[in-house]
């Protein structure tokens, strides 16, 4: 299933993240392996100050896996269905897995690129500006 996920990054933790998925250490140890990093790759900063990225999670709780992970770095504050669940073929039975190699994603993030700015970038661009 695809989520929206909506996040801050939590206080003081800005370079540490920038240093996880630089080293790509991000997420290392959970069975998501490098989405993490593709995530990170397409997360836009929209005009609130939140982040946003499409999540691909196969749990029966959306990010039970991926939620410690992403709460070291970031206050989540919204998790929502990227798309009308009864469309998914996974979610449905259909074709378990189906996420892996369905085209949802790259049509989420399609709509997203016009959101904000991108957020390494803009994350870069903070932590050289702050003060040492």
């Amino acid at each position: 299933m695809r989520y929206l996920v909506t996040a801050r990054v939590k206080p003081g933790r800005a370079a540490d993240l920038l240093e996880a998925i630089e080293s790509e250490t991000l997420g290392w140890g959970s069975i998501a392996g490098d989405e993490y990093l593709r995530d990170m790759a397409q997360a836009r900063l929209v005009e609130d100050g939140t982040i946003r990225w499409v999540e691909v999670c196969f749990c029966a709780t959306p990010l039970a896996e991926e939620r410690p992970y992403w709460e070291e770095y970031f206050e989540l504050v919204k998790v929502q269905n990227a798309h009308d669940r009864r469309r998914c073929r996974d979610v449905s039975g259909v074709e378990p897995w189906a996420c892996s190699d369905c085209d949802c994603t790259e049509r989420l993030e399609a709509t997203m690129a016009g959101w904000g700015q991108p957020f390494l970038t803009t994350l870069r661009v903070f932590l050289e500006q702050e003060p040492a």
